[in-house]
């Protein structure tokens, strides 16, 4: 996931932090509704504080980002060898992690991601892009399942879907802001199927070109998240409405790239809450993206 703003430290970040609270709001689709239960919505919240983290650090942190994955890893691990971490968001997850005997694989994944990150800044082709994915974003819906206690292998295959397709309209919002930091995710067997370089990438507006291969783009992932969707019908009560909450953010973000016709360079694809609202009730009622 991309990530903005200054990373936080060890020392000073909090899972109450202003910074972590404005980068919840900043999301496309809504971490934790209002209307959910306390303990669920704190189980979202120190679950989405501790990936956002994850990413601040492997994105944002000054000096050694390997390195400060590496201690947060470690300090991670205490939470399941009876230490206490260190880190406050790491002590905000430890309860939940207890009430839903939630696994450490998906968090260490997430770290994984994000040392990925450090040395791999361009993707060969979709399924490449989409094995990084199965570390940047599935780990995060099938945290979800737990935290509601609905986890089957079934719903996390349709779970995986859905993130993935989270993962990747997050990449083709920000195509410029990645590339500004050095990384390209749109597959190269793509860029040059449609005539896209990354000179083009360097432009105040998307060329021809780049807009036909962002609409490639979106519609796939489009594609990929409506292959998922079917998981809201699989839930019922809290869990089918905050899971339709992330379907709709999704459907909401291919709306934000669809209205800029592609130019993701010089327009800002912003998701809009009103279309989050209106493709929440869709979902409730049929399970899918009718």
């Amino acid at each position: 996931m991309c990530a903005s703003g200054s990373a936080p430290s060890p020392a000073q970040s909090s899972a109450g932090s202003p910074g972590l609270r404005e980068q919840r709001h900043a999301e496309n689709f809504p971490v934790a509704l209002r209307v959910l239960p306390r303990r669920h919505r704190r189980g979202l919240i120190a679950i989405y504080d501790v990936a956002r983290t994850i990413d601040d650090l492997g994105d944002e942190a000054d000096g050694d980002r390997p390195a400060r994955l590496a201690e947060f890893g470690r300090d991670l691990a205490s939470i399941w060898d009876g230490r206490r971490p260190a880190h406050p968001v790491l002590r905000r997850l430890a309860p939940t992690v207890a009430r839903h005997d939630l696994s450490p694989a998906p968090f260490q994944d997430l770290i994984r991601a994000n040392q990925v990150d450090q040395r791999v800044h361009r993707y060969a082709d979709y399924a490449a892009l989409r094995g990084y994915c199965a570390l940047s974003a599935h780990p995060v819906g099938r945290l979800v399942l737990a935290v509601f206690d609905a986890s089957t292998p079934d719903r996390e295959e349709l779970s995986d879907r859905v993130c993935a397709a989270l993962q990747l309209v997050e990449h083709w919002q920000d195509v410029g802001e990645d590339r500004a930091a050095g990384r390209v995710y749109l597959p190269a067997e793509d860029m040059a199927a449609f005539e896209v370089t990354e000179a083009d990438l360097d432009a105040p507006a998307a060329s021809p070109p780049l807009r036909r291969l962002m609409a490639f783009q979106t519609d796939r992932a489009a594609e990929l998240l409506a292959s998922g969707a079917p998981l809201v019908g699989e839930l019922r009560g809290w869990a089918r409405l905050a899971v339709a909450g992330y379907v709709a953010g999704g459907m909401a973000a291919v709306d934000a790239l669809r209205r800029v016709d592609g130019d993701v360079l010089g327009r800002v694809a912003r998701t809009r809450r009103r279309d989050v609202a209106r493709h929440l009730p869709g979902l409730m009622a049929g399970g899918g993206t009718r």
